[in-house]
């Protein structure tokens, strides 16, 4: 008696589409010395240790920038990049910093917070993240590739931020939403995880103002520009 030839095996998974992401630029465009007056708010701010005090000195927006210095909605002088702020809900989240949406990022940092809380307290109002790393006698290290902050979110201390090299999965998420320049929402259900749930996204257009080798802001103002920064990420090193 012949037994029936087994069912065929099923057809494996469709692997990832290949990431196109362009390299950053080697040339990139140099963000311009911010107005006078924001280059002396960035030295009295240097001058402070992120503690509550400084924190609460971060909830004002400089005058050089809730004023004439905006144009069109943007930072007159300031670099433009695109921002991204993802992670599952329940999990940390992670801000990736790109040239453009095309293009690898050049910054990766996770925060020591929820993304379900994260951006529950962006649609509560004005955040502002403040990251603060040690200055280090000699060290040529450029502000930006510093490994490891301390991170604060409207004055209150939430942990550390660090920062890590893109990996595949966050290069899949930016391949995804590289035709979009400003949005948020959920990504496909198959990127959900059983445990920390749905994979969610917000992306916006951020002006980056250098005050010093020691500090960089960026700022994600509002489309319509009619008022300050939605969300800013002040780095310092003291």
């Amino acid at each position: 008696m012949t037994h029936p030839p087994p069912p065929p095996p099923p057809p494996p998974l469709s692997p990832h589409p290949p990431i196109a992401l362009l390299q950053p630029s080697t040339q990139r465009k140099r963000a311009a010395k911010p107005p006078k007056v924001f280059r002396v708010f960035r030295s009295v701010f240097r001058s402070l240790p992120i503690i509550t005090p400084a924190c609460r000195f971060h909830g004002s927006i400089p005058r050089g920038i809730s004023g004439g210095s905006l144009h069109d909605g943007h930072i007159h002088g300031a670099a433009r990049n695109t921002g991204t702020l993802f992670g599952h809900r329940k999990a940390r989240i992670s801000i990736a910093i790109q040239d453009t949406p095309r293009s690898i990022p050049a910054l990766v940092l996770k925060l020591a917070v929820p993304t379900c809380r994260f951006m529950q307290d962006m649609g509560s109002g004005l955040l502002r993240i403040a990251l603060e790393c040690e200055k280090k006698p000699g060290d040529r290290t450029k502000l930006l590739d510093e490994p490891l902050w301390t991170a604060f979110i409207n004055g209150r201390k939430i942990g550390y931020a660090q920062r890590r090299e893109p990996t595949e999965s966050d290069l899949h998420v930016l391949q995804l939403l590289h035709a979009v320049s400003m949005g948020a929402g959920v990504l496909p259900p198959e990127l959900s995880d059983p445990n920390d749930g749905e994979l969610t996204y917000m992306r916006a257009h951020f002006d980056r103002v250098v005050g010093s080798r020691d500090s960089e802001t960026f700022y994600m103002l509002n489309p319509d520009g009619n008022s300050g920064p939605e969300l800013s990420i002040f780095f310092v090193r003291i």
